[in-house]
């Protein structure tokens, strides 16, 4: 099964210490395993920006960049740009504001027809008004 993994799940895994986890972040960073062992997790260029945004030192920086040298990009085609403007624009009309990128994310999942792994909740909130599904782990 293939999932378009959001930056919150991504940071858990990869820039969180396993040691300050809580057992809830535990159980989704166990999934996102399951699902980059099975080769179903997505990734696109904006979440990889955000990922590599903020590190404070240079080695960790690139350690970070290698390891995600292993996913490559989903391409996000110019109708993507697009419908996340209309999915923005449904969302406001509705009183729910949304992010760029969140919107970005929600169109690509959608035109790509795979769910979406968030532990951010204006997800929850957006799939009351757009065509998207979120990934729900099991266990």
């Amino acid at each position: 099964m293939s999932v378009l993994v959001d930056t919150s799940v991504w940071s858990l895994a990869l820039r969180r210490a396993p040691r300050s986890l809580s057992p809830g972040d535990k159980r989704v960073v166990a999934a996102w395993v399951a699902l980059v062992r099975d080769g179903g997790a997505l990734l696109i260029g904006p979440i990889r920006q955000e990922l590599l945004s903020g590190i404070r030192h240079e080695a960790d920086f690139e350690r970070l960049k290698d390891r995600l040298a292993a996913f490559d990009d989903v391409p996000i085609a110019t109708t993507d740009y697009e419908q996340g403007a209309k999915f923005y624009n449904a969302c406001r009309t509705r009183g729910l504001a949304g992010t760029a990128i969140d919107l970005l994310i929600c169109a690509v999942a959608s035109r790509n027809g795979v769910p979406i792994f968030t532990t951010d909740r204006d997800f929850a909130r957006y799939r009351g008004v757009l065509p998207i599904r979120l990934f729900e782990p099991t266990g």
